[in-house]
């Protein structure tokens, strides 16, 4: 039997507003895949009140020719679902690309074998011809993995303030990231709707994707990850496009609007010391069984909850160590640990660059920090070359590649 064959079959998720350009280049990219086993599941979507909207009658014509044109140029596996045109445009509360996202998925598990893949994706994306192969391989060889948090990598834009921004962004998800594998963190997913992955009955088994009109990967890849394994290392990565968009609440676009102007405090970088007590309080975790100490972990979940002991629920309902452990980590979420890192930084106090460099130079050798050639007093994510930002970008994108290979490997 070819191996092909034998490997799960692709549904591919993706929505799609107002993006013709990026859309026949992703159309592109995947008819020069290796792998034949996939169908597209591409979803057209915009609120029907924009027929209405002046300001909004460009994109609703934009999006009645991505119909036509993906019409014209279906070459029999993609599925359209029209959410555009008028009439069929989003009338509930819900809306945007998350809430496409979901009603793709959700379409996809109705008809899809248990054992066949979900494969998120987004228009202005990019990847090498071996991308489709190199997941079903991955799933295939894991059987046991519920998602994959795929590798990522923001290609350089030509638009010099697109460029500092992504490169902003990007070092700042790769610190959040790293960290969290530093610290031994079962949330240590990065949360790209274009760089995810899960088979169907993993899907089914969480009861699917929640409703949001944002930030529904990270909801998504979280709920996953208290069911399973996450897969974090894969033989291809995707090529987001550094680009300016308000398609979505929060994400890579808005975070470049708004860094742009000048505004980064919702994409801090956050002091090492928030980390280390996360740490401390999980290398506590397994005493907490017996009675829960103190931390600053503990003060926040009992204020957080409204529990004067966030864990005591726990140890009445967890009959082994392993399990209360397990249950402490569900309760501590990755949201919990982005509410923890947000309402206590004040407490340490200093600039993103500051809180960067320290990073650096506590967990790296110094050859490498060297080779960065960063000035402490100067340093700055706003006015220092683009090549520098660079060259810090590729150390966190270096190091992060080793954390998702070594996991593979455990």
């Amino acid at each position: 039997m070819d191996l092909q064959e034998q490997l799960p079959f692709i549904h591919v998720a993706l929505p799609v507003q107002n993006e013709p350009q990026f859309l026949r280049r992703l159309m592109d990219c995947i008819s020069r895949q290796t792998y034949n086993r996939y169908e597209i599941h591409v979803c057209v979507n915009q609120p029907e009140s924009w027929w209405t909207d002046p300001a909004k009658s460009e994109i609703c014509l934009t999006n009645e020719m991505t119909l036509d044109w993906l019409r014209q140029n279906n070459p029999g596996n993609i599925l359209v679902l029209d959410h555009a045109s008028r009439g069929n445009g989003w009338t509930s509360r819900y809306y945007g690309i998350g809430w496409a996202r979901k009603v793709i998925m959700d379409n996809i598990s109705l008809n899809a074998s248990p054992g066949d893949l979900i494969l998120s994706l987004d228009a202005d994306t990019t990847f090498n011809e071996n991308y489709f192969l190199s997941v079903a391989l991955n799933f295939f060889n894991n059987p046991d993995a519920v998602a994959l948090s795929a590798p990522y990598f923001h290609l350089p834009s030509a638009d010099n303030r697109a460029y500092r921004a992504i490169l902003r962004y990007e070092i700042y998800m790769r610190h959040y990231q790293l960290n969290l594998w530093r610290i031994g963190s079962p949330y240590t997913f990065t949360a790209l709707g274009s760089a995810m992955a899960c088979p169907v009955k993993a899907y089914n088994a969480i009861g699917g994707m929640s409703p949001r009109i944002s930030g529904e990967d990270f909801y998504f890849l979280q709920k996953l990850r208290k069911y399973g394994r996450i897969l974090f290392w894969n033989d291809e990565k995707v090529f987001p496009e550094a680009r300016f968009s308000d398609r979505v609440i929060f994400g890579t676009g808005p975070a470049m609007i708004k860094g742009d102007s000048g505004d980064w405090s919702s994409y801090p970088v956050y002091p090492t010391e928030l980390f280390d007590e996360i740490w401390e309080t999980y290398e506590r975790f397994p005493s907490f069984y017996v009675k829960t100490g103190d931390t600053p972990v503990v003060r926040f979940m009992s204020e957080a909850s409204g529990e004067k002991d966030p864990f005591k629920p726990l140890r009445k309902n967890s009959r082994t160590v392993e399990n209360f452990v397990r249950a402490c980590h569900e309760k501590f979420d990755g949201l919990r640990i982005l509410q923890y890192l947000k309402s206590n930084q004040e407490r340490f106090p200093g600039s993103d660059e500051r809180h960067l460099v320290r990073f650096l130079s506590g967990n790296y050798d110094q050859v490498q920090i060297n080779g960065l050639k960063i000035d402490p007093e100067t340093f700055s994510f706003a006015s220092s070359p683009l090549n520098e930002l660079e060259k810090i970008r590729l150390l966190l994108y270096e190091k992060e590649e080793e954390s998702r290979f070594i996991s593979a490997l455990c």
